[in-house]
Order: structure tokens, then C-alpha cells, then sequence
């Protein structure tokens, strides 16, 4: 019996990877014959475990979803990463999931051999999480999955949404992705009432239902990422600032992250950078890495602070 259900659990284990298995690759896997393999897939879909098997010469088993959720198999760095996973989730910023995480860590914790346990340990003991100045906002977990869904089903998304300024909006547009950028969500969707792409903070949004009809596909604006970046950084800024950088834009570009701004050519050997943040300071170190010749347009302020930054670091060099 014992080695029966080793067998088993080892034929589990082969069935979990996303391939087709035949049942001599089976038998010769597990060094018995073609009829114990049939038997075992029997005694696994008594289980509980959906085994679709396939006949003729390119048939074969593969593991497939069933109307429950079967006990699963992880190898050594499958156990740690989900644990790891696991206790993110519970600090993390979805709402409604972190109680369902330590739930499942502590399950799982309780199976992992010694020599898990102690690296999952060791990682949590001795990882510092640094506090963000102002709590991250929280999303909800079933406003994430409905978003999700019309992503994949290619239905338009009706919403309520609360805009920067803090007054309501309503919009019914077409979602694409959603990207995660640290403790944010965001939804990059075309708005056809705009004729236009946005991007919208998932914890403003509140869903209305039922979703709308199916829409074409179009093809994504670029890089998501980027685009997110770009909108929340200058989104989110307290202090704007244009500055003349004197060199060709494709140079500067490459020079700064798209988080800090947007560069807009200005003849062969000058552009604009458009840029912010909460604090000048933190614009003129930015402008300091450039390593390139500029001049302060707009704000007043920030040529201000570069002129008292200046005798500072003049009085430095003695």
C-alpha cells in the first residue's frame, strides 16, 4: 500500500507539468507497466484529480481543472515562493485577501519540511519593509477580478470614478491591462467618448454592472508600463517645472527615466523636459544628474533654490 501511494504521488507529480503524457512515458517514468498506469489515473480520478486522457498514437493524460480544487505538489522552490508570495499578499495592497493569505501560509507552513521552513523563516526574519510616508491606497479584490474579466472577454467596463481633483466622473470604455506599479493598480483602456487612450486608478474606480458589449481589439499605444509611468508621475506632482536642456532631446531621453517627465524636441541642439515632484529639491537632483547645460523656465522657485544650491556648494569647495 505504501508503495502504492508513493506511485501515485509521484504520477501526480508528473501530471502537474503542462504536457501530455503518454502511457509508456508513464509506465517507463515510473518502472511499471501501461496497465498500472491506467489503474492509478483511475484511482486518481476517484480522488478527486480531472486526468483527461486522449486515445490514438498522439494521445496521452494531462491534468486538467476540475469543478473543485485538488491538493497540489510543489517542488522545494515552488513551496518557498509561494510562501513568500503568500505573506506579501498579506501586507500587501489588495483589499479583502489578506486574512485568505495567512490562512493559506499557515497551511502550508505547517507540510514544509525543516529545511523549508527555516529559509521561508530566515527570509521573513530578516527582510526590513521600509514605510512609505503615506500609506498606500487598497483595491478591492472583487474590483480587480471583474476588471480583469472584462480585460480578457473584451467587454466594455461601465464605472464610477472619483478624478484627481476629487469630483465624479462616469466612464464606459474599453479595458486592455491592468498594471501594477508598487502599492497602485491602474487600467489602461481606450475611452472612445475621448477617441482617446487613458489610464485610471483602480482604487477610484467602482464598477457598474452589467459590463457593456464586446468590442474590437486595438492595438496597444506602446509600452503600458511606460505609459503609466508617465501619467501617474506628473498625475501625482506637487511642483511642475519646464526646463531648457541644451542638447538634442533623443540625448536627453536617455538620460532620464520616464517617471521624471517628458521631452519635447526644441530644434537640433536644445529640447524641453517637462517635469516635477513634491519637492524642488528633488528636481534639482535630477537636474544635476543630467550632467548637461540648462536654463530654468518655469517656476521662478526652482531658479531660486539652484542659486542657493550653488553658493552652497561653492562655500563646500573652500
Amino acid at each position: 500500500m505504501v508503495e502504492t501511494s508513493a506511485r501515485l504521488l509521484r504520477l501526480l507529480s508528473l501530471l502537474q507539468t503542462p504536457r501530455d503524457w503518454t502511457g509508456t512515458e508513464l509506465a517507463e517514468r515510473l518502472a511499471v507497466s501501461t496497465r498500472t498506469v491506467r489503474n492509478d489515473v483511475e484511482r486518481l480520478r476517484a480522488l478527486g484529480y480531472p486526468v483527461h486522457g486522449t486515445r490514438g498514437a498522439v494521445g496521452g493524460y494531462r491534468l486538467g481543472a476540475g469543478a473543485a480544487l485538488p491538493p497540489l505538489l510543489l517542488d522545494d522552490e515552488e513551496a518557498v515562493a509561494v510562501a513568500v508570495g503568500l505573506r506579501t499578499a498579506a501586507a500587501g495592497s489588495v483589499a479583502g485577501i489578506e486574512e485568505t493569505s495567512l490562512r493559506a501560509l499557515a497551511k502550508l507552513e505547517q507540510v514544509l519540511p525543516h529545511r523549508l521552513r527555516r529559509r521561508v523563516s530566515a527570509l521573513h526574519t530578516h527582510t526590513v519593509r521600509v514605510p512609505h510616508d503615506q500609506p498606500g491606497p487598497t483595491v478591492d479584490a472583487g474590483t480587480l477580478s471583474a476588471i480583469g474579466a472584462a480585460c480578457r472577454d473584451r467587454e466594455r467596463l461601465r464605472f464610477d470614478y472619483i478624478r484627481h481633483d476629487g469630483t465624479a466622473d462616469r466612464r464606459d470604455v474599453e479595458p486592455y491591462r491592468l498594471v501594477n506599479w508598487g502599492r497602485r493598480w491602474y487600467l489602461v483602456a481606450f475611452d472612445p467618448a475621448r477617441d482617446d487612450w487613458r489610464t485610471f486608478r483602480v482604487d477610484r474606480i467602482s464598477p457598474r454592472t452589467p459590463t457593456g458589449p464586446r468590442f474590437a481589439a486595438r492595438e496597444l499605444p506602446g509600452d503600458v508600463v511606460d505609459r503609466v509611468r508617465q501619467g501617474v508621475s506628473s498625475a501625482a506632482w506637487r511642483h511642475r517645472a519646464r526646463i531648457r536642456v541644451h542638447a538634442p532631446a533623443e540625448v536627453v531621453a536617455d538620460r532620464i527615466n520616464p517617471a521624471v517627465g517628458t521631452v519635447e524636441p526644441a530644434g537640433d541642439t536644445a529640447c524641453l523636459l517637462h517635469t516635477g515632484a513634491d519637492r524642488l529639491e528633488t528636481v534639482a537632483v535630477w537636474l544635476g544628474l543630467l550632467d548637461l547645460d540648462f536654463t530654468v523656465e518655469d517656476p521662478p522657485e526652482l531658479a531660486d533654490l539652484l542659486r542657493t544650491l550653488a553658493e552652497r556648494y561653492l562655500r563646500a569647495t573652500g
